[in-house]
């Protein structure tokens, strides 16, 4: 991802929390085979010591794990924030061109490969963290029949542990653009348009305040 310090996400804290709102992530090998990649939802290891940085958790399905030739090289986790097209007619009576506001991070890292019972606990944790939200939560465990199917499903998966040894993450949200010209484009997302993005607009009310 090219380097543009103007639009540099840098704060482990803000990774944390691109990753805890936009946990659906893309993870990419490059094998003896080629490159392998694959999606699936990860959320924080929040056990592990604020000293160990950014560490994941998640779970592969079997054979993704022997695709990916899991544990034995890097494994790159893309996570995509809000995007959105940026239209030149958003900005005045000058040239300009269109543009994509986005916000993601590359996370590298070797896994680590968890046992079982280490994998159960995090299949736990994941069904927790999305159920959470729900009227009525259904929990892996939440009864007898439940316990004995995850127990069973288990075996179909292979969990692992990432933390993050580097990243490049990106937040670009028309920060080189003057006050009047954010303030149009965030009128435009939060309105009924073909590009209207609610989401998008509230990241960069993150980054230009939130009084825009």
């Amino acid at each position: 991802m090219r380097h543009t310090p103007s639009f540099a996400l840098d704060d482990p804290a803000e990774i944390r929390r691109l990753i805890r709102d936009n946990p659906w992530a893309t993870l990419i090998s490059h094998t003896e085979s080629g490159l392998v990649a694959s999606h699936y939802p990860v959320i924080l290891d929040e056990e592990a010591d604020e000293a160990d940085g950014v560490v994941l958790v998640s779970h592969v399905g079997r054979p993704d794990e022997v695709l990916h030739e899991l544990g034995r090289h890097e494994l790159l986790v893309i996570i995509q924030g809000p995007h959105g097209y940026i239209s030149p007619g958003w900005y005045d009576a000058a040239p300009a061109v269109p543009t994509w506001n986005f916000v993601t991070a590359h996370l590298h890292g070797t896994p680590e490969l968890l046992s079982d019972a280490e994998n159960l606990r995090v299949l736990d944790r994941l069904v927790d963290h999305f159920e959470e939200r729900m009227p009525e939560p259904r929990r892996l465990f939440g009864t007898e029949a439940n316990a004995a199917y995850a127990a069973r499903i288990v075996a179909g998966t292979v969990g692992f542990r990432l933390t993050v040894s580097r990243f490049t993450a990106k937040s670009k949200l028309s920060q080189n653009k003057p006050a009047e010209t954010v303030a149009r484009i965030l009128g435009e997302l939060d309105g009924d348009g073909p590009y209207a993005s609610p989401a998008l607009a509230a990241e960069m009310r993150r980054v230009h305040g939130g009084d825009r």
